[in-house]
């Protein structure tokens, strides 16, 4: 299951990061397979600058993470590599005599996709597919949100500007086949969520509510709907990253959801 998940999650910042280089027009930036998993490079200071899912096809040569260091440091980028726990421990002992330092760590969570998945919809809410004309308001909200760091737990350890964010959302919306969702609540835009489907796991890309609509069940309203959906999709699992012991991860598990595995966040400056 965590190859699975891994596998989507590549997918996923593959597809962001070739949106960001058609976005911007230019051929600066890269996607390279490594291990069974992938090295991106999508922008300056992007949150889909790293190296995802490695070691799920074995351990990675010495000319290997050579290729994908020279690539990083030319652009004057770090080396950020997410590794899963369950892989072969010898990747991180070679990443570690190779010069990457441990900065952080980072939770997998997951739920059991069932199929009789109640929508869970507050008097007064409105769960619905995110329109067009309201993009520009959806993602003012959803990337006020990933820009304010959650102080409870284990501190993160990189922020992205809020426009970074936005870029990026943008990125996968456009190109990674996420799917948008608004909550309404008395008339306005009260929260926002986003989803990917793939290889039957769900997800979960994001969600934020509102200041002024906080603590009236939006946020559940918005997982029960992507739930509900990704069970009528057909996945059996639906995913969210967290720092560890974070609101976020309470949250969630709160709502069923369990620890899969832990990544271990480690880098290698230019």
């Amino acid at each position: 299951m965590a190859e699975r998940i891994e596998r989507v999650e590549s997918q996923l910042i593959s597809k962001g990061s070739a949106a960001a280089r058609l976005r911007r027009g230019d051929d600066k930036g890269f996607v390279v397979p490594v291990a069974g998993g992938m090295a991106s490079y999508a922008d300056e200071n992007s949150p889909l600058n790293k190296v995802a899912g490695l070691g799920f096809g074995g351990v990675p040569t010495a000319a290997e993470l050579d290729e994908i260091e020279r690539a990083f440091f030319a652009l004057g980028s770090p080396v950020q590599v997410e590794l899963a726990h369950l892989v072969d421990p010898v990747i991180g002992q070679r990443l570690t005599e190779r010069g990457y330092r441990l900065e952080g760590f980072e939770n997998v969570l997951g739920l059991a996709v069932s199929a009789d998945t109640e929508r869970i919809v507050p008097a007064g809410v409105e769960i619905r597919p995110s329109a067009g004309d309201e993009f520009e308001a959806w993602i003012d909200l959803v990337a006020a949100a990933f820009a304010a760091p959650d102080t409870q737990g284990a501190a993160s350890h990189e922020e992205f500007p809020r426009e970074v964010i936005a870029a990026a959302m943008r990125d996968f919306v456009s190109a990674a086949g996420v799917a948008r969702y608004s909550a309404w609540r008395d008339g306005e835009l009260a929260g926002g969520a986003s989803v990917r489907i793939s290889d039957g796991v769900a997800q979960l890309t994001g969600a934020a509510t509102a200041f002024t609509h906080r603590r009236n069940g939006v946020q559940t309203a918005l997982l029960t709907a992507r739930l509900a959906d990704a069970a009528a999709a057909g996945c059996d699992v639906a995913v969210v990253t967290t720092q560890p012991g974070s609101k976020s991860q309470q949250n969630v598990q709160r709502q069923g959801f369990d620890l899969l595995y832990t990544r271990a966040v480690l880098v290698k400056q230019p």
